[in-house]
């Protein structure tokens, strides 16, 4: 497997675990507010509500997982 690979694949592991704990930690607190709503309904508040938190996320903290990535998989 090639260094490029590797690195894209850690990233892309790197990269979704924060956005997936970002997202579920928003989903959570949207969904705890005490309201009954339908599956649909609530998923797309929460993706709503997620996805403006998400982007800047993933744009900031982009540089930051490459960084990380970097000193975990040291280029041959």
């Amino acid at each position: 497997m090639s260094y490029k690979l590797k690195f894209r694949l850690l990233t892309s592991a790197l990269m979704s675990l924060l956005m997936a704990s970002v997202m579920s930690g928003c989903i959570i607190a949207m969904k705890f507010n005490g309201t009954g709503v339908l599956f649909l309904e609530a998923w797309r508040d929460a993706f709503i509500f997620a996805w403006p938190i998400a982007f800047p996320t993933a744009f900031f903290m982009g540089p930051v997982v490459q960084y990380l990535v970097k000193k975990i998989l040291p280029e041959s």
